[in-house]
């Protein structure tokens, strides 16, 4: 603007000297400009400002009065404001001497100043504007916790009309596509839906069952949006680093080597885990393993195959022999017998954001499940787990941890991407709403995401019979932040012996390592 300022006022010079206006200093007394008080007294300085000169126009420029008059005058000056004086001045054209080239660099450096200053006036009513916008975001982020805080308490005290109000409110504010705590209220909006539709008439107990647990069937869509968080979040990445860096480690030097995978990561359908420690063991220094055998626990059997295929062929054309196999169960139902092991051979089990599902309200069917794996006596048991605490045993505390947990969550996810990306409402809409919805809407055996803070994991592992064996790859991990050029707010921090993968300083997966 500066500029387009200063090259209107070189061509009206041009136009004036032709015109014949004058330019004399009594004539110039009558442009009403805020920046030319020289012209309006009897002292005249004929060198440019002074830097002290320069700093009080600044800092008169940044009244709002001045700017309006600048906005005014400036509009006056340059579409003919010269005629307001043309009169005064005409009889005087040869009486009065001319100005000199340095006397009109100092009037074109005072409107520069004017026209900086309207410029700075208007930006810092955009600043002022965005301020408030912003101010507003906030309440109205704050209307919404207010609303969801009130219908959880409507929704537990079985008070459906209450609930149903505060229902319909909110739909109208938790917008899909809105700011991301709109986003995540949303998700949490369909929660309270699906559990006030389960609640029983007040003097009756508990809730009524759902016909179907939501997580049985795995769409396409949530294959999808699976795979875009493994692509896009660190969250499952970071697991597969820290686990297969613990593996490595507990397979140096060993010829005859057994991963025992609980789940297989949720099925991600290129086995990119396994993908990876393949590499790893055909380039890493010394011999590679004579065998490398991974056995795949889970009931997705035909996906399953499909990635030991793939796999096999992989670890083939790397030089490894592997040998895949599948045991079809779930994890309350494993047995010691459904997994092979060969004498010699060094085994280990990996467990990525599984083993919360099989915690109950009895313990039984965890502590099953440790037992079985404390059998097998493996060299070393990987554990990476959402570190929330999403099984507490009131529904409003769970759904208070749960808002923070995700609000932390859907903010990392506005930082990586655009806001109207289809594939973080994929993500969100497919990935971690079922996630919100389960912790939210289901009770009982439905309610299988029971995330727990790490050191709840660590009391359960010890009487387990396991002892924590410290993750020693802080530098590693925060190399491997680097590398994988991951968002900036994320963070790893060691919380004793465990590696944990946070967005501001909020917790999202934590890492550890176990012996028996």
């Amino acid at each position: 603007m500066a500029h387009s300022f200063l090259s209107k006022e070189f061509n009206d010079e041009t136009a004036s000297e032709r015109s014949g206006l004058d330019l004399s200093l009594s004539a110039m007394a009558c442009y009403r400009h805020p920046y030319l008080p020289i012209c309006e007294s009897n002292v005249v300085s004929w060198i440019l400002p002074s830097s002290e000169e320069a700093r009080e126009a600044k800092r008169i420029k940044r009244s709002s009065s001045l700017v309006e008059s600048v906005r005014s005058n400036s509009s006056n000056l340059y579409s003919g404001g010269n005629s307001i004086c043309r009169t005064s001045s005409t009889n005087s054209f040869n009486s009065i001497p001319k100005l000199h080239f340095r006397d009109h660099i100092w009037t074109y450096t005072q409107r520069y100043l004017a026209a900086e200053a309207i410029e700075e006036a208007a930006a810092a009513m955009i600043n002022a504007e965005e301020g408030g916008n912003e101010e507003e975001g906030n309440a109205d982020g704050m209307r919404l916790v207010q609303l969801l805080i009130a219908c959880a308490e409507a929704v537990a005290c079985r008070d459906k009309s209450h609930a149903s109000a505060l229902l319909s409110e909110l739909r109208s504010n938790a917008l899909v596509f809105g700011s991301s705590f709109q986003r995540v209220a949303s998700c949490f909006v369909q929660g309270l839906t699906d559990r006030l539709s389960l609640v029983q008439p007040l003097g009756a107990v508990g809730l009524v069952a759902p016909t179907m647990n939501i997580m049985d069937v795995a769409s396409d869509k949530k294959e999808e949006a699976l795979r875009l968080v493994y692509e896009i979040c660190p969250h499952i990445r970071f697991g597969h680093f820290v686990a297969n860096n613990a593996i490595l480690e507990a397979f140096e030097g060993e010829s005859f080597v057994h991963v025992v995978d609980l789940g297989m990561t949720l099925g991600l359908s290129q086995g990119h885990q396994w993908r990876r420690l393949i590499q790893s063991l055909a380039e890493r220094a010394g011999k590679a393993p004579s065998r490398l055998r991974i056995t795949g626990v889970g009931l997705c059997v035909d996906r399953f195959g499909i990635i030991g295929d793939g796999l096999e062929e992989y670890a083939k054309d790397m030089g490894i022999n592997l040998e895949f196999s599948v045991v079809e169960s779930n994890l309350e139902n494993l047995r010691p017998e459904n997994i092979k092991t060969n004498e010699g051979e060094v085994l280990v089990v990996n467990s990525i954001l599984q083993l919360h599902c099989v915690v109950k309200e009895s313990r039984g069917a965890l502590n099953s499940v440790l037992r079985i794996i404390h059998e097998l006596s493996p060299k070393v048991l990987v554990l990476v787990e959402q570190d929330s605490s999403h099984n507490g045993p009131f529904f409003l505390g769970r759904f208070m941890e749960a808002l923070h947990y995700y609000s932390a969550i859907f903010d990392s996810l506005d930082a990586m991407l655009p806001k109207y990306d289809t594939r973080r409402a994929k993500m969100e809409q497919f990935y971690f709403a079922e996630e919100i919805k389960n912790i939210v809407s289901c009770e009982g055996p439905a309610r299988v995401e029971r995330h727990e803070r790490v050191d709840q994991w660590r009391r359960r592992m010890s009487r387990a019979g396991f002892q924590a064996a410290p993750t020693k790859m802080m530098a590693q991990a925060k190399q491997w932040l680097v590398k994988n050029k991951v968002c900036d707010g994320y963070t790893v921090v060691e919380e004793k012996g465990c590696l944990v993968l946070g967005w501001k300083s909020k917790p999202i997966i934590a890492a550890s390592c176990w012996k028996c």
